[in-house]
């Protein structure tokens, strides 16, 4: 079962990226990124607003967009960025599978 909301670490973790870089997406990215807060102020994300966060990782690290050419591939409704991020998850998934029947071999 999946949880219904992620803290900033985790989903810093999920991406490979820091919490601060994480936090500045959020920002920069509130139109589309809007985690709720608890009562101590932290963030706590979604599915939903992961998946946006994975499109910017995406296009900012993979393809070497602007941040001003990020915004614009966000509000593109079908631009086929997510797509390919959900196959380079599954494509990441499948690896470390391998990798793990690899070292039980």
């Amino acid at each position: 079962m999946e949880k219904l909301f992620y803290s900033i670490s985790e989903v810093a973790e999920m991406l490979g990226e820091n919490i601060s870089l994480v936090r500045f997406w959020t920002n920069t990215f509130e139109k589309y990124i809007k985690p709720r807060r608890t009562a101590k102020g932290n963030r706590q994300y979604t599915l939903d607003e992961i998946e946006v966060l994975k499109k910017i990782h995406f296009l900012v690290k993979d393809q070497g967009l602007t941040l001003d050419g990020v915004a614009k591939q966000l509000s593109v409704k079908d631009s086929g960025v997510s797509k390919t991020v959900k196959a380079i998850d599954s494509l990441k998934e499948i690896r470390s599978q391998l990798v793990q029947i690899k070292a039980s071999l």
